[in-house]
């Protein structure tokens, strides 16, 4: 179900099309290669923020994660609230772009909550068919023990699922980047700085950096 309104879809309406969702597999078939390496034909994006130094900033970056705040973008949201960071849980992703809300359903893949070495947390989503794209986005808090800087990173790799998607993609590669900015800017407030937001650095199609230590995507 692909989902197109004028007024931000209500409770009942998420609800249903979450669980008409859920019996269904995801839309793209690589699914989990945010954590390897990003497969050809999608576009590759990559946007990263430095959000301070320190546990404190790295434990307020997780759980400002854990809640969701790196979508409440005012233009962008996701539901429901409670929604956990689990494999298997599904999440619907409201967008609003071109005069309308679009209603995307996504399923987390994979979680991180590493550790040892450089402490790292976060998850990816993956695309179910009623989405208007396909394909994969992980969202990453580290902290780097040896400079005691925490960022945040998004790598997404994404390609059209809907004629709309496919005419309007100029726009949807805008708001795909602008997503990226205003999501590192939201999460750097969530964590009480209130400072003016740093540099954001956004990338498309470079080499991006695996999760298994060594290993370079592209």
């Amino acid at each position: 179900m692909r989902f197109i309104s004028l007024q931000k879809p209500k409770a009942d309406t998420l609800s249903k099309s979450l669980a008409e969702q859920s019996a269904l597999d995801f839309s793209y078939p690589e699914v989990g290669a945010t954590a390897f390496r990003p497969p050809a034909g999608y576009v590759v994006d990559q946007t990263r923020i430095e959000l301070g130094s320190g546990e404190r900033v790295f434990e307020a970056a997780k759980s400002a994660l854990r809640n969701w705040q790196q979508v409440r973008l005012g233009w962008v949201d996701a539901w429901s609230p409670g929604t956990t960071l689990d494999v298997g849980q599904d999440v619907a992703i409201l967008g609003w772009a071109l005069g309308f809300w679009w209603l995307n359903c996504c399923r987390i893949v994979y979680t991180i909550d590493d550790t040892e070495g450089n402490p790292r947390f976060g998850f990816a989503n993956g695309t179910l068919p009623g989405h208007i794209e396909m394909g994969e986005e992980r969202f990453l808090i580290e902290w780097d023990r040896d400079t005691d800087r925490v960022s945040y990173e998004i790598v997404a790799f994404s390609k059209p699922n809907h004629f709309l998607s496919r005419l309007g993609y100029p726009i949807v590669r805008r708001n795909q980047k602008r997503f990226g900015r205003d999501s590192a800017a939201a999460l750097y407030r969530a964590i009480g700085r209130t400072a003016a937001v740093p540099t954001v650095v956004q990338s498309t199609n470079q080499p991006i950096r695996s999760l298994q230590a060594g290993l370079e995507m592209c």
